[in-house]
């Protein structure tokens, strides 16, 4: 099954929720990828521009889009941007299709 890289933010309305009522919110991210078939690798909390990273695994990028329809419909995040991963064979492969690919630049 794929894996998907996900980088969130919350809300400020959502960051005041949790500090008077403090959640794990791993617990609500497996449910939802359960929901689909698919499985939470991992789930962190971060300084930056982001404010947490999931890792996902999910039977196919429909599956992945609804999960990440229905969090994003939610509210509480600020921004979600999800990435679908390649394995090191996956990669290789495409490196040996890309060389059959006819490309042409733009006004050439």
């Amino acid at each position: 099954m794929p894996l998907y890289l996900s980088r969130f933010s919350y809300t400020p309305e959502t960051w005041a929720r949790l500090i008077g009522r403090p959640e794990d919110r791993r617990t609500a991210a497996q449910s939802y990828i359960e929901s689909v078939g698919g499985k939470l690798h991992g789930f962190w909390y971060a300084f930056g521009k982001h404010d947490g990273y999931t890792l996902w695994e999910a039977p196919d990028n429909v599956s992945m889009a609804s999960v990440a329809l229905a969090i994003t419909g939610g509210r509480a995040l600020s921004s979600l941007e999800t990435t679908v991963l390649l394995t090191v064979d996956e990669t290789l492969d495409a490196l040996s299709k890309a060389g059959e690919v006819q490309y042409r630049a733009p006004a050439s």
